[in-house]
Formats: structure tokens, C-alpha cells, sequence
């Protein structure tokens, strides 16, 4: 083999060693270095470093950013009064002794969620036995987060994380007393709408019998006016009759007679029976001292 192929070999075999040796460090990650399956280093600090080749050395990377883990399951809660309660969580975490956590939980975080689950559960749980359904819904809500998460201190600890923060996402009722207060609820409404209902009809039957003794009373009075009205003009129509028939009572027969005429053959299918020589055509026949002044 010729000298350069001997470097170029040589060139390779120290590439492929320095790749082995050396690895980066994101800032978001922790470097984990192990040296025969026991922790020999851990590695914050991001950027280039160097580890021995494997099998001497290799390297685990853990996310240091916050996690989120929410409630995998809805259980009923007891409170105080004995009432159950379904509440959703979540907790904030990230990694604080990364050589703990690996220790008690591997390098899986879905391990930590599965042991952290039910101590956080538990933690709820005796938080809100000691309170009523008012608190836990808006009177103590914050305080109860943050008394879980005061509990949740010293697990943390042991699991290698720091809490970060504790939320309620929801409170609600297990699925029959939801149906029971929706019911209820129902009911309260149209009992209130009946009761809107029924004082309305009271009221709009006291509107219309207000307007109608409204009408009634106006109608009594425009009849009242109008009969006095009609009573004053009768009396001035009597009373320019009778000036005007005083003045000559002869053709006030003869008017009289003629008006009577009129009223009695308004219609050709009018038929009287009377005496020709009767007072009633005197008038027409001319020779009635009563008769018209010409």
C-alpha cells in the first residue's frame, strides 16, 4: 500500500474516532455521559465536548425544558359534603438532578408521568375532601393548587424534578348529578317562565278590563253629549217652529198637512183606507179654511 493510501486510511480511522469522542450539548438538553453503565458525568452546559469511544463511554440526552402532564383519567373526588366532584389537571415540570431522575424513573419520561400520576391524584384528593363544592369550584381554587403542589415538593425530590405549577383545568359533577342539576335546573326555569306567564296574563286581563271600562265610560259620555246636543238643537228647532207658525197658524196647518202627505206616500206600494171627506184631505181639497194664503 502506497503512503497516501496509508494516510488516507489513517485519515478516516481518526475522523471516525473523533466522531465517537466528541458530541454537542443543545442548550435545551442536559448530556448524560455513562462510563460502563454507571452516570460519570452530567453536562449542562451546552456546546462541544469529548467522551472516551464506546463501549467506554456513551452519552444519554434529557430534555431540560418544562413538561406538561395532565390528568391521564377522570375520577370522582369526594368533597366535605360528600358530594363527587370529576377534576381535570395538569402539572408543569422539568428536570432538576438529572442523575436522580435517571436513577429512579431511566431516561423514558413516560415512566415518571406513570409514577407522578396517581401521587398528584392523591394529592387533589386530600385537598379537596377538606373543602365544599363552593370552594373547590371558586372560593379556594387557587389555594388548593397551591397546596397541591406544596405536596408535591418533597416526591419531586425524590423523582429528580422540580413542580413548576399546578392548574384545575375543570371541576364538574360525575355524569348522573350532572343530569340531576340539569334537570333541576330545567324545572326552576319553567317554574319561573309559568310564574313570568301567569302575572302576565294577570296583568294584560287588567289592561283590557281598564280599556274597556275606558271605552264604556267614553261611549256613556259622547252619548250623554250628544243626546244633550241633540236635546238643545230639538228645543231650538221647537222653538223656531212655533215662532214661525205663530206668525200665521193658517199655513202652519197647511205646512203640517203637506209634511204629513209626504211621510204618509213616500212609497208607491203604501195603501190607505180613508173616508175622502176625512180631516186628513182637507188639504187637498181646497176648501179648508186652512188652506194656504196666496
Amino acid at each position: 500500500m502506497s503512503r497516501l493510501g496509508i494516510f488516507v486510511m489513517g485519515a478516516i480511522v481518526a475522523l471516525m474516532a473523533a466522531t465517537s469522542t466528541l458530541f454537542v450539548v443543545d442548550q435545551r438538553q442536559v448530556g448524560v455521559v455513562y462510563a460502563l453503565g454507571e452516570i460519570k458525568e452530567v453536562i449542562a452546559d451546552p456546546g462541544l465536548k469529548w467522551k472516551l469511544p464506546p463501549p467506554f463511554q456513551n452519552v444519554v440526552f434529557l430534555d431540560k425544558r418544562i413538561q406538561t402532564l395532565d390528568s391521564p383519567e377522570t375520577r370522582p373526588i369526594f368533597t366535605a359534603e360528600k358530594k363527587s366532584l370529576v377534576i381535570d389537571w395538569l402539572v408543569k415540570w422539568r428536570i432538576a438532578e438529572p442523575r436522580q431522575f435517571i436513577r429512579n424513573n431511566g431516561v423514558d419520561f413516560r415512566n415518571l408521568e406513570t409514577r407522578l400520576s396517581p401521587v398528584v391524584q392523591a394529592a387533589f384528593n386530600e385537598e379537596v375532601t377538606k373543602r365544599t363544592v363552593q370552594g373547590v369550584l371558586s372560593g379556594e381554587r387557587e389555594r388548593i393548587m397551591g397546596d397541591v403542589q406544596k405536596r408535591l415538593l418533597d416526591d419531586a425530590k425524590s423523582f429528580g424534578i422540580e413542580i413548576v405549577d399546578v392548574r384545575i383545568k375543570r371541576v364538574d359533577f360525575v355524569a348522573d348529578i350532572t343530569d340531576s342539576v340539569y334537570r333541576r335546573m330545567v324545572s326552576e326555569r319553567a317554574q319561573v317562565a309559568n310564574e313570568l306567564r301567569s302575572t302576565g296574563n294577570a296583568e294584560g286581563e287588567k289592561i283590557r278590563a281598564d280599556a274597556d271600562r275606558q271605552r264604556e265610560v267614553i261611549i256613556a259620555e259622547a252619548y250623554r253629549d250628544a243626546q244633550k246636543i241633540k236635546g238643545a238643537g230639538d228645543a231650538k228647532a221647537s222653538a223656531l217652529y212655533a215662532e214661525a207658525f205663530g206668525r200665521d197658524p193658517q199655513f202652519a196647518q197647511f205646512y203640517r198637512s203637506l209634511e204629513a202627505y209626504r211621510a204618509t206616500f213616500r212609497s208607491r206600494s203604501d195603501v190607505m183606507v180613508l173616508d175622502p171627506s176625512s180631516e186628513f184631505f182637507r188639504a187637498m181639497q181646497g176648501s179648508s179654511p186652512a188652506g194656504p194664503r196666496r
